[in-house]
């Protein structure tokens, strides 16, 4: 089997010796599991999980996913409750939405493992780095729940954090109502243009916040390379996955 030629983008590899196949951090909103309404919609995660499915074994795959569909921390404690206490609860959301993506995933013929941030040993594995990478080398998912573990973290800081730690290639984010990275914001320019390219520095100088700053300036100290994509559109999320040259990639 032909193998793509790994790119640690002027990285330190850190790991084990590794398979020469592509290894990816894909981040899913929670509102993508809810498909715009409270809770999990199956059919929604279904048809997300068979278009990951199709790119296994040609790459790794492992996956960070939000927890807005059920609770977001942040507007939670706009409203008056305990910031720290609200992301806890949106940590917990996360995990929910692991537990369902798992679920299609292996209907779908993927073996799967759930890797938490807080301990939960009755549904899921503890975060270890090096197993999530042994369990990605035996072709298996694996998705990272509970965000950080911590309290003012975003779900996409976790992303470019958790894709550091694997030493994955590149970070994935998969957006909802935007195919990439605009000059403007498309929802309220129409004259917004769509970038195929951006540095970091550009992304924070100009105050684009279609990813969270963190993140973003996490993967530019590490020369770690992130497509930000749409996930409208058949084939989408295979088509990132296995390196098509959709949406916009950000570099360092």
């Amino acid at each position: 089997m032909n193998h793509t030629p790994v790119h640690t983008s002027g990285r330190d590899d850190v790991t084990a010796p590794r398979a020469q196949r592509r290894r990816v951090m894909l981040k899913l909103s929670g509102e993508v599991f809810g498909g715009g309404a409270v809770g999990v919609n199956p059919d929604v995660v279904s048809h997300v999980a068979r278009q990951i499915a199709t790119t296994i074994p040609d790459v790794e795959v492992s996956i960070v996913v939000g927890g807005g569909n059920f609770f977001r921390g942040a507007e939670l404690s706009q409203r008056g409750m305990d910031r720290t206490r609200a992301d806890y609860m949106g940590m917990l959301g996360t995990v929910m939405n692991c537990l369902a993506l798992q679920d299609f995933l292996e209907q779908a013929g993927v073996d799967t493992r759930v890797q938490t941030a807080i301990p939960m040993s009755q549904v899921a594995e503890s975060y270890i780095p090096r197993r999530a990478i042994r369990h990605m080398e035996k072709n298996r998912i694996v998705i990272f729940g509970a965000g950080a573990g911590m309290p003012f973290f975003s779900t996409d800081t976790v992303a470019a954090q958790r894709a550091l730690e694997i030493n994955a290639d590149e970070v994935l984010i998969a957006k909802n109502g935007v195919d990439g990275v605009y000059d403007d914001d498309p929802r309220s320019n129409p004259d917004a243009k769509k970038l195929d390219t951006l540095t970091y520095q550009d992304a924070l100088v100009r105050g684009l916040k279609v990813v969270d700053a963190t993140a973003f300036s996490l993967c530019m100290d590490n020369a770690l390379p992130m497509r930000v994509f749409g996930m409208e559109g058949e084939g989408n999320l295979s088509r990132a996955i296995a390196g098509d040259p959709i949406g916009t990639l950000v570099t360092a």
